[in-house]
């Protein structure tokens, strides 16, 4: 009888006898390859619902429509090209944001929204082997990433106020995150909060993660002149109104753009699409759009904090698109449920410290003196 190869044997019991195969145990294998899968718990994106005449408060999207330029190059767009691979390299959308920034292109680096920038990021920056530090409460795809790609972490935890506290930021660390406007609280830390965390921490990568930094707050690009180790992010999703577009950037010094680009190659040379660059550039172009649609966002927000107050709400001085509140006698997760029933959607966490607290999304100004009767109706039963 020939022999059989050793891989035969590691895989099969063979009986000389009968020249039957017996199955070793199939459970068992089963498990082997399970125990070299990368487990993680995933991010959990807001609710999406799609229900006639909803309210949707729930996800910071913006209320209007993006730019007049923007439908038009949709409209307009030769379909013919989407058999070509995009330009690998996004010219027309980089130079239109190098433009507008007053940076070189070369400061520039664009991706699948802010999430797929920050996350090529966190793997760009953080590996050195030493914790990262992030504030305690703050956008919770930051656990996400560093569970991801084995980065260690300390959550720094937010003052009383709400505010970062910024000897915390202080200690030892492999790169520094932060959202300014932080989410979910809305709060925005002045640039000399932002300078004292980058002075504290030149020798790793500080992350500045700026998606609502529109809706009033300052943004900390003029500090790359000073700090080389600074990386500043921003988004499309939220004040140009273009989240089903998946566009992110950010702007740093040219070799941490390098780096950037390196990792990116390294993985997907082709990641954004031809029409998200094209309408993205022509978003950046129409300045005087967004300028309009922000500052209603901003009046309507402030509308919105007068009436939350008269209703017994309290919340952190929001400087984004949402408002962070809390009732003083209605609990949050039954105002929440509530409203669902009412067809009006916002945003809640059953987690310590903010589980008393819904994030409003800024809808248009008839959507939320809508969510306003619903509140009304709800806290009068």
């Amino acid at each position: 009888m020939p022999s059989k190869p050793d891989w035969f044997a590691s895989i099969h019991l063979y009986d000389s006898e009968s020249l039957q195969i017996k199955d070793i145990d199939r459970k068992a294998r089963k498990m082997k390859w399970e125990d070299n899968v990368r487990k993680v718990v995933p991010y959990v994106a807001g609710e999406q619902p799609n229900k006639a005449n909803m309210i949707k408060l729930n996800t910071n999207e913006c209320p209007y429509p993006p730019a007049p330029g923007v439908r038009k190059l949709a409209e307009e767009m030769d379909y013919d090209k989407l058999r070509l691979y995009p330009d690998t390299d996004s010219t027309v959308l980089i130079k239109e944001l190098a433009d507008y920034y007053g940076v070189k292109p070369s400061q520039v680096f664009v991706g699948v929204g802010s999430d797929d920038v920050l996350a090529t990021a966190f793997v760009t920056f953080f590996d050195s082997g030493k914790p990262i530090l992030f504030p305690d409460i703050t956008y919770s795809f930051y656990d996400v990433w560093a569970d991801l790609y084995r980065i260690p972490y300390i959550k720094c935890p937010l003052k009383d106020d709400w505010h970062l506290d910024v000897e915390t930021f202080k200690q030892p660390n492999g790169g520094v995150i932060f959202p300014n406007p932080n989410a979910p609280t809305g709060l925005f830390e002045e640039l000399s909060t932002v300078e004292e965390i980058l002075e504290a921490n030149r020798d790793v990568v500080v992350i500045v993660d700026e998606a609502y930094v529109d809706f009033g707050g300052e943004s900390c690009l003029p500090l790359l002149e000073k700090y080389d180790n600074l990386l500043v992010v921003q988004t499309f999703s939220k004040s140009r109104s273009m989240a089903g577009l998946r566009i992110g950037f950010c702007i740093g010094s040219e070799k941490m753009i390098k780096y950037l680009n390196d990792v990116k190659f390294s993985i997907n040379s082709y990641t954004m699409n031809p029409l998200s660059q094209l309408c993205g550039a022509e978003a950046v172009y129409d300045d005087e759009y967004f300028v309009k649609t922000t500052n209603d966002i901003i009046e309507t927000r402030e509308y919105s904090k007068k009436k939350l107050t008269e209703l017994g709400f309290t919340f952190p001085d929001s400087m984004s698109n949402f408002i962070f509140a809390s009732h003083s006698e209605v609990d949050a997760g039954l105002i929440f449920e509530e409203l669902k029933k009412r067809k009006i959607f916002v945003r809640y966490w059953n987690k310590p410290r903010i589980n008393n607290h819904l994030r409003i999304t800024i809808g248009t100004k008839e959507e939320m003196n809508r969510f306003f009767e619903a509140l009304n109706e709800i806290l009068e039963k």
